[in-house]
């Protein structure tokens, strides 16, 4: 296939009839996939994980797919879980991923369920969906129906999507067109810290010719999409110091700095009002997009009109660049910001301190590391002293601004070349679906590391609702998604 042809591939097409299951069929998969997002699975309870893991064995071992379960050093660390179809006669091999565990959860701001209830509605809440039951077997299920629990979308549908898929080619008397490996990650919402460490200790089993990671959302337009790289990620968490004991704010306001304010400013400090980073030097190791690649960024439908309507926004960050384009630069989030308390809670307090967790996402060119300590310098020159600990009394009494700041655990971005054999393979699979291909998602996942440590590509295949809510409440999964998904995981299977 050539380049052309591969950028051809990333407009739109006519989306071929789904080969659907059958109603019967349709309401076992979904009840399977109802008992396996029932297992609660937030990447930092290990006892749960676990126990997500002896299930997608059960499910793994019910297909004929010898898993078995690829430990760590260490009893903590959450297991990934292999399985294997060896195809005699393969002439190459191919690992598809997805991983199993969850990001946390605040239960009193989910409205539709209690995370772990996997509840039907007939459309989104927002826009007016209703509660339904639980379908019986031969009952119609309408692919608009949503599912709403915690990793309905990100990312128990590419574990679900890989296994059926399998049955898919085994109820029709096929096999995959490779050796097909397949592997579980339990600890990707954590940010992978001892993935690398396992893929060491396992490289003999893991090796291959790619990796097909399954994770992401679907383009706005509905149409799947194939990435060749997703951005980097690490998380940074800034507390701001003030008084030793919350004061009293009329006593001691205007005296007394508010570490509120302190931090509020700070954070100011670090983008303009256009939305771009000011810490210095943030953008000066980004590698350029290849010309191929800016093509196939201009060859994906324009949807930056629909989300600004369905979201409410009068404006965007960039100065009116799109959202493809943005995504493809390193960006500074705010996940939260705490200081005593809002609303009923409220009281007429300068608190003790005040804190932001950062999430500072990283395009090919940054290194994590580096991109951090350019972030404690800009803090540094604000007038803070920066530590990696709580301040002594000393340190308080001797210095106006303190910040602590702790660095969680960050990987690199990664992105495979347009012209490589295995993005050109899955490309072309999944083109009968109406495919955007993209030189990067704006979403993180580990991935440099099956480079770096397996030697390996890797494409990314991305198929749930974009409105799925991934990584927050009322997280979702369009049923229509799922469908579509275990069609697409059945047809990069064949894919050559």
């Amino acid at each position: 296939m050539t380049l052309k042809l591969l950028l051809v591939a990333a407009v739109i097409a006519a989306a071929p009839a789904q080969a659907e299951p059958a109603a019967q069929e349709k309401a076992a998969i979904l009840a399977e996939y109802i008992d396996l997002l029932a297992i609660p699975n937030v990447a930092t309870n290990v006892s749960d994980i676990r126990r997500n893991a002896d299930h997608i064995m059960a499910m793994m071992t019910r297909r004929g797919l010898a898993p078995r379960l690829l430990e760590g050093d260490n009893a903590n660390v959450p297991p990934a879980i292999y399985g294997e179809w060896p195809v005699p006669g393969a002439k190459k091999t191919l690992v598809l991923y997805a991983h199993y565990d969850g990001q946390p959860v605040t239960p009193e701001d989910w409205k539709s369920t209690q995370t772990f209830e996997p509840k039907y509605y007939t459309d989104r809440l927002d826009r007016g969906g209703k509660q339904i039951a639980v379908p019986a077997a031969g009952r119609p299920i309408d692919p608009e129906w949503r599912i709403y629990a915690r990793s309905a979308s990100d990312d128990k549908l590419g574990v679900m999507a890989i296994l059926k898929a399998v049955d898919t080619l085994k109820a029709q008397g096929k096999r995959p067109a490779y050796n097909l490996k397949v592997f579980f990650e339990g600890e990707e919402e954590q940010g992978s810290p001892n993935l690398a460490a396992l893929l060491a200790k396992h490289q003999d089993t893991l090796k291959s010719d790619g990796w097909v990671i399954f994770d992401g959302p679907s383009h706005p337009s509905g149409a799947p999409q194939v990435s060749l790289g997703v951005r980097g990620d690490i998380n940074v968490d800034v507390t701001v110091h003030g008084p030793t004991r919350p004061l009293h704010s009329g006593h001691y306001g205007n005296w007394v700095p508010n570490p509120a304010m302190v931090l509020s400013q700070l954070l100011a400090s670090m983008k303009d009002k256009d939305g771009r980073v000011t810490v210095a030097g943030w953008y000066d190791d980004v590698v350029p997009l290849t010309e191929a690649e800016q093509a196939a960024i201009r060859a994906v439908p324009a949807a930056d009109a629909q989300l600004k309507s369905e979201l409410g926004l009068g404006w965007t960050e960039g100065n009116g660049i799109s959202l493809l384009d943005a995504i493809q630069q390193p960006s500074l989030n705010i996940n939260g910001i705490r200081a005593a308390d809002v609303g009923d809670k409220a009281r007429n307090v300068i608190p003790i301190s005040a804190a932001a967790a950062l999430d500072l996402r990283l395009v090919k060119g940054n290194d994590s590391k580096r991109q951090v300590e350019k972030l404690i310098r800009h803090i540094q020159a604000q007038g803070f002293l920066v530590l990696d600990r709580e301040p002594t009394m000393a340190e308080r009494q001797g210095n106006p601004r303190i910040a602590t700041v702790i660095v969680g655990p960050g990987y690199n971005a990664e992105r495979t070349a347009l012209d490589n054999p295995l993005a050109q393979s899955v490309a072309a699979a999944m083109k009968p679906y109406g495919a955007v291909v993209l030189p990067s998602l704006g979403g993180s996942l580990p991935l440099y590391l099956f480079r770096e440590t397996l030697g390996a590509p890797t494409v990314s295949v991305s198929l749930a609702n974009h409105d799925n809510n991934q990584h927050a409440e009322d997280e979702n999964l369009r049923i229509g998604n799922l469908w579509r998904a275990i069609d697409i995981a059945a047809a990069v299977m064949q894919a050559r």
